[in-house]
């Protein structure tokens, strides 16, 4: 069983979606690969509180990192590449190909790529932190001004 609440965050509101009780959707507004609001389940915020708080902390720059359970619904490949998302230190990056290699498979960055942008629970596991081998920003589900001012956020730089 799903359900949903929405919480104000520095981006605008973000949809938390969580079934059987664990977290396993965060949705900003705009975001390519966003499920429909029909798949979300009931509005119901009391499974939430636990995200919403840490979440909070995050954009106050008092968390940087999570520890919520998270259900991981995607292709074994998929999670492999979620997993190795949530391993990204706060602060640092990581390039496609580093990500391929660190899954034994150096040839799959482009694989990599695809995976990281169904990442289904942005800003938890952190699909903003993967940029282009030359350090460019590459895709962002949640669009590439998100992505610049998450990172930068992480830096020191603060929110706005």
């Amino acid at each position: 069983m799903k359900n949903h609440t929405v919480t104000d965050s520095p981006y605008g509101p973000l949809t938390l979606v969580a079934e059987d009780g664990t977290l396993c959707g965060l949705y900003m507004p705009g975001q390519r690969h966003r499920p429909p609001e029909e798949t979300f389940g009931d509005r119901d915020d009391e499974p939430f509180a636990e995200a919403k708080e840490q979440l909070t902390a995050y954009f106050d720059g008092k968390l940087t990192e999570f520890t919520l359970e998270l259900r991981l619904n995607g292709t074994p490949f998929q999670r492999s590449v979620w997993e190795q998302l949530s391993l990204i230190p706060y602060g640092e990056t990581r390039s496609y190909g580093e990500l391929a290699v660190a899954l034994g498979n150096p040839q799959a960055s482009r694989a990599v790529g695809l995976a990281n942008g169904r990442n289904p629970i942005g800003i938890i596991v952190p699909c903003h932190r993967v940029i282009g081998a030359n350090g460019s920003l590459t895709g962002y589900g949640g669009g590439l001004p998100r992505k610049q001012r998450l990172l930068d956020f992480e830096r020191g730089a603060g929110l706005f």
